[in-house]
């Protein structure tokens, strides 16, 4: 089938038609996304009316999703801060904190309030439970790890502070019903039952007010409130969508003031932000295709920054228009697709690039941000907490399983606590709390056993005696755990040799206490016996050391050892449910080098004929247990245990454990080499099958 020279023509047009619409908009998504980098790139150089211009621009052409403005969000925060602080406010911040979380032990880290209703994360810090439940954290403001927010009241510090604070706990307890109320929308009720003054139950009034349409009520409320205390919490309760745009842009950035990383607040500001730049409502996707040809070279320029960074500050001079500063520094070719580009801020008839720029001047910033949180008094509406001392009772700190004053005390996420030494020893036997049986799998698994801070202050500060006796205890018992011939713990397993790997998989209770304590202690060692049916374990062992211990998430372990000194078995004992002995370590005598060095060559030949010799399959499961066979050794005699290549051969060879264990014991170097050396000749002499 032929084709006509006009039909041609029209089928090479059509095809350069949608060629060049790929084309165009190829090139219009390249020039989109250039002017979002230069955008940010202003940003993140604190260029904050440059960077507006550009965002706003880019808006003109494409939508802008809220997540791509975040590096501006941090442009204006900082700017935010640096106006309504000064300098010298925001350097002495995060010390101001850290000796406020050391004198107000018992207030919230996150809202800085009375924490009422304890709740103890994984970390070892505690919370209030509201700050919490309300997902107004997602990390630690001390550690910064990571916060989940299911964890439970902490049982033993919630009954110690409705003992010494019994009028802040019950007024903790009636905010949690108005939050209660505000839950099933009963916001009425809430206000009315909300009749305190201090910050928290305003907080919560105020959020009750926003749910019944009163923003004016709502607002006064938190403006009554210290920044400091409850800049998050208001981000959280007074989500203003419908209040003034400029208003609720203030509550949010006054939130991400003091808390940086509080996602609800700074997802918000994002969305308020880009409600503000986008043109809305006007066809402003206008003249892509002739403003990437004549533009786009410039901006792909090496030299974009510098360049736009002179034509913004011509912009800025008195009396000069945007369209006018252009024009006197563009180039010819490049004049009209700049010209869209740099007056694209003038967005409709309010021109909202420059309302941006209006709201975030100095002028625009309140006085009442100056306070950086970091105060040591309580502010206005707040009580000041005096400890009583004539109120502690140390049987009110005492751990549920040693009934003894709490040591290293550690909170589960069903908030009970314990000793973490107690702790760890019921999870070995079962992963559920001891006292309410709820399972523990997930947090056994993370093995995160932290310290609760709180807890550990005051045993330290107002029981000193009591815990100085308790820390005499411990180091007793670490110290005679410590002891390697006094009740040195012993694993009845299996053979052990000097210089020998020896792995294991560790699942009874006993002997994961048992290896806790090795590694607890120090000294990372521990005997390794056979079995006795009349003894229990047999007279000689030798000393494995760990070289790692890697836990399982159910509480199971897989420990790397290796053979070290061995022993005889003086006298037995038992602690905790394993074995224990009074041992003294064996050494080789010295004995005539030159017939002895003779007798070690031949039977290490001797060895290696039988190895190489071994059938494929035995060959390499003795490689994959136990590795290659040592090397010659130059000085026979230079360690207690003599030569490795003995051990080796001993761990490998097919012979009976009472055999074996009886060349263990041998303190002779020659009379164990011919020990060897009839076995080797024995197995020889079998046929090779």
């Amino acid at each position: 089938m032929s084709v006509k020279p006009q039909e041609e023509d029209a089928l090479e047009e059509r095809s350069a038609f949608f060629i060049g619409a790929d084309s165009d908009i190829s090139e219009e998504e390249d020039h989109h996304e250039l002017i979002l980098q230069k955008a940010n790139a202003l940003a993140s150089e604190n260029c904050l009316r440059e960077a507006i211009d550009w965002f706003s621009a880019a808006m003109r052409y494409s939508p802008v999703r809220p997540e791509q403005l975040s590096t501006f969000v941090d442009c204006i925060l900082h700017n935010f801060k640096r106006k309504a602080t000064g300098p010298d406010a925001l350097s002495g911040r995060s010390l101001d904190a850290e000796e406020s979380s050391r004198e107000d032990a018992l207030d919230c880290p996150n809202c800085h309030c009375f924490l009422g209703e304890p709740v103890t994360v994984a970390c070892g810090h505690s919370y209030c439970k509201r700050c919490l439940h309300r997902r107004l954290l997602s990390k630690c403001k001390l550690c910064s790890e990571h916060v989940r927010g299911e964890e439970k009241v902490n049982v033993i510090l919630c009954g110690l502070l409705s003992k010494w604070f019994p009028e802040e706990v019950k007024k903790s307890k009636k905010i949690t019903e108005v939050d209660a109320l505000c839950r099933r929308k009963r916001f009425r009720e809430a206000v009315e039952l909300a009749t305190d003054t201090t910050a928290v139950a305003r907080l919560s009034r105020a959020e009750a007010y926003v749910g019944l349409k009163q923003y004016r009520q709502a607002l006064e409320d938190t403006e009554f409130c210290p920044q400091s205390s409850c800049s998050a919490e208001v981000g959280h309760s007074l989500i203003l969508q419908e209040f003034v745009m400029d208003e609720s842009l203030q509550v949010f950035l006054h939130c991400l003031a003091v808390d940086e990383d509080f996602p609800c607040a700074k997802r918000q500001v994002e969305k308020i932000l880009c409600d503000l730049l986008s043109p809305g409502g006007e066809n402003v996707k206008v003249g892509l295709r002739e403003t990437t040809q004549n533009a786009l070279p410039h901006l792909r320029s090496k030299t974009l920054v510098a360049d736009a960074q002179a034509q913004l500050q011509s912009l800025e001079r008195p009396g000069l228009s945007r369209a006018h500063s252009l024009r006197s520094h563009s180039s010819n070719s490049g004049e009209e697709g700049l010209k869209r580009v740099w007056s694209a801020p003038q967005l409709g008839d309010q021109d909202k690039g420059s309302l941006l720029k209006r709201k975030l001047s100095v002028s625009d910033v309140e006085s009442r941000v100056v306070d950086s949180g970091s105060s040591k008094h309580k502010k206005q509406g707040e009580s000041v907490f005096y400890f009583p001392e004539d109120l502690l009772d140390p049987s009110d700190l005492e751990c549920s399983l040693c009934m003894r004053l709490f040591y290293e005390p550690v909170t589960t996420p069903c908030g009970h606590t314990f000793c973490k030494n107690c702790l760890e020893r019921c999870l070995d036997h079962m992963p559920q709390c001891p006292l309410c049986k709820e399972s523990l799998k997930e947090y056994l698994a993370c093995r995160k056993f932290k310290v609760t801070i709180v807890l550990d202050m005051l045993i330290k500060q107002y029981l000193c005696q009591e815990y100085g006796d308790r820390a005499k205890t411990h180091q007793e018992e670490t110290r005679e755990l410590s002891d390697l011939t006094k009740n040195v713990p012993v694993f009845v397993c299996t053979m052990a040799y000097p210089t020998v790997p020896c792995p294991l998989h560790v699942f009874e209770p006993r002997y994961r206490l048992m290896i806790r304590r090795c590694m607890d202690t120090g000294t990372q060692q521990f005997g390794m016996c056979i079995s006795d049916p009349q003894k229990g374990f047999a007279d000689y062992g030798c000393m494995l050391i760990i070289r790692s211990v890697h836990f399982l998430p159910d509480g199971r372990s897989v420990v790397d050892t290796i053979g070290g000194k061995r022993f005889r078995v003086l006298s037995r004992g038992m602690k905790d449910g394993y074995s224990t002995a009074d041992i003294e370590h064996l050494e080789d005598n010295g004995e005539e080098l030159a017939r002895l060095q003779e007798l070690h060559d031949a039977v290490y030949e001797q060895a290696r004929d039988w190895f190489q010799n071994l059938k494929i399959r035995f060959h390499n499961q003795i490689l994959q247990h136990f590795g290659p066979m040592p090397e010659r050794e130059a000085d026979i005699q230079a360690t207690p245990n003599g030569p490795a290549c003995c051990w080796w051969l001993l761990a490998v060879l097919p012979i009976d454990p009472r055999y074996q264990l009886s060349v263990l014991s041998m303190t002779s170097l020659r009379e164990r080499l011919v020990k060897i050396q009839h076995i080797l000749t024995y197995l020889q002499s079998i046929p090779n099958n």
